[in-house]
């Protein structure tokens, strides 16, 4: 889930502090909506042991959400883990354990009908940036049958000074993609008039995890989000260091898989496009 941000600059309402003009959208610090349901501790327990941090850990309907915009169903936290060890370091492209596996193979997407047009345009626009790299995955969105990758909506107001604008997961340990992104319809996240740069940017970001990636700054969240050091997990899920990307952060700048959106357009970044053609 990629958060942003609404700074009060000259745009108050009321006396009210949480801004939801589009034009004073300004990304500062990763946090998650406020909660007022306690996470058990034998599932914080179950998250920890799939190598994901606590620190921030909250539900999303029947999901737990963990580092921002991963989902994890009741079902993921009884999976056990077995696989390389994971590599925690100041470097930038990460990867999971698992991957999308049959290669070469076609990724089918369908944008649920309950979404306006800039989320089917924006699924185009992903989807175009995608296959101009010629990779080993093909995507192609459909418009009925059953799809590898559903996009749905969901509508949630900023809450605490941020807001959610998307969710996904990572590939299963068969092989097959996350199935499944969720884009915050509220008027809050994208505007009453959403840019498809914008929404496509967000849609490529999330696919990034259905097909195996995680957060490029994954290391240290500040890089993107602001506020202090801040690393996602340090356990056996895999944040596993893709060959051929720098070992340092000092060409993180831009990156499509940051945990944090720029509330704009963001596409592959040179480091980007060598992790994608490694793994793809």
């Amino acid at each position: 889930m990629r958060k942003q941000t609404f700074t009060a600059l000259f745009c108050l309402i009321a006396g009210i502090s949480v801004v939801t003009f589009y034009s004073c959208q300004k990304e500062k610090v990763a946090k998650t909506p406020e909660q007022t349901t306690a996470i058990p501790q034998a599932v914080l327990n179950q998250i920890a042991s799939l190598g994901f941090s606590t620190a921030d850990v909250h539900t999303f309907g029947d999901d737990y959400l963990v580092e921002g915009d991963i989902r994890l169903s009741k079902e993921d936290l009884k999976k056990s883990f077995s696989g390389p060890v994971l590599r925690v370091a100041d470097a930038e492209q990460y990867r999971t354990t698992n991957l999308v596996t049959g290669l070469p193979r076609t990724i089918t997407i369908k944008v649920a009908s309950s979404l306006g047009a800039a989320f089917v345009s924006g699924t185009d626009l992903a989807i175009s940036r995608y296959n101009a790299l010629g990779l080993s995955i093909t995507l192609q969105r459909i418009t009925s049958g059953t799809a590898n990758i559903t996009i749905s909506g969901f509508n949630q107001g900023p809450s605490g000074g941020f807001i959610t604008l998307g969710s996904s997961g990572f590939p299963t340990s068969s092989g097959n993609p996350y199935n499944s992104i969720q884009m915050n319809t509220n008027a809050a996240a994208y505007g009453s008039n959403p840019d498809v740069n914008y929404v496509g940017s967000v849609i490529q970001h999330e696919l990034g995890h259905c097909f195996g990636f995680r957060h490029t700054d994954y290391y240290n969240r500040a890089i993107s989000c602001g506020g202090s050091t801040s690393n996602e997990g340090s356990a056996g899920v895999g944040a596993i260091l893709i060959p051929g990307t720098p070992s340092t952060a000092t060409n993180a700048a831009n990156s499509f898989m940051l945990a944090c959106s720029n509330g704009g357009n963001r596409t592959f970044n040179s480091n980007d496009i060598v992790a994608l053609n490694y793994l793809y």
